[in-house]
């Protein structure tokens, strides 16, 4: 099930947008306005509303830019959301290891791909709280059709997915649709991409939602 995408459209700035009791959260009051305060400084607003579970995944896209991960970094602050992410494992190396770590970084080998969306997911249901972002491209540059690894990790853990837009062109971050339970997984995607159809990505050519 997918809620209406066209139930929140309204703009807000980034120290504005309303943060549910459900949803994990940390980071000080001070960074929270620091963040929220550059995003608004640079032009960045946000339309509609933030998932409210006490688990779930935020697939954020386009992903074509270094900058993305900075913006995203700055969402989190400004919403003060307690998340966890992907990385490759060698930037959990010294010295920069323990600041992945910090921010929620989950290391992962590539090489030793097979069987981590299971890992994940009985990550995920052990967990009393446990918020996952990443970006469903899986690379920077141009692919289709998008990985689709996490709809594999929301089926098996069984907790939501909202797609985050972050749109360079009208400096929005769109809180986007919310697929409520994984059903059908190239169906569902079809949703994903319609949704990014009307996102522009740092560089445009980049993102591709169509064969």
């Amino acid at each position: 099930m997918t809620e209406p995408s066209h139930r929140s459209t309204y703009s807000q700035s980034a120290n504005n947008v309303i943060v549910g009791k459900n949803i994990p959260r940390k980071w000080p009051n001070w960074l929270s306005t620091f963040a929220a305060w550059v995003l608004t400084k640079r032009g960045w607003h946000v339309e509609g509303e933030l998932i409210n579970q006490k688990k779930a995944i935020l697939a954020v896209a386009p992903h074509t830019s270094n900058w993305d991960f900075f913006i995203g970094l700055f969402i989190v602050f400004s919403f003060k959301l307690n998340i966890n992410f992907f990385g490759k494992h060698t930037i959990f190396k010294p010295p920069l290891g323990a600041i992945v770590r910090r921010l929620g970084g989950i290391p992962v080998e590539r090489s030793k791909a097979h069987g981590v969306v299971t890992s994940i997911a009985n990550r995920i249901k052990e967990a009393d709280s446990l918020i996952l972002a990443l970006a469903p491209e899986g690379t920077r540059s141009p692919i289709y059709p998008w990985k689709t690894g996490f709809m594999h990790i929301a089926r098996e853990a069984e907790i939501p997915i909202q797609v985050i837009g972050l749109d360079y062109a009208r400096k929005a971050i769109v809180l986007g649709p919310i697929i409520q339970k994984v059903t059908n997984i190239d169906e569902q995607m079809q949703t994903i991409y319609t949704f990014y159809d009307n996102v522009c990505a740092k560089y445009a050519k980049n993102c591709i939602t169509k064969p």
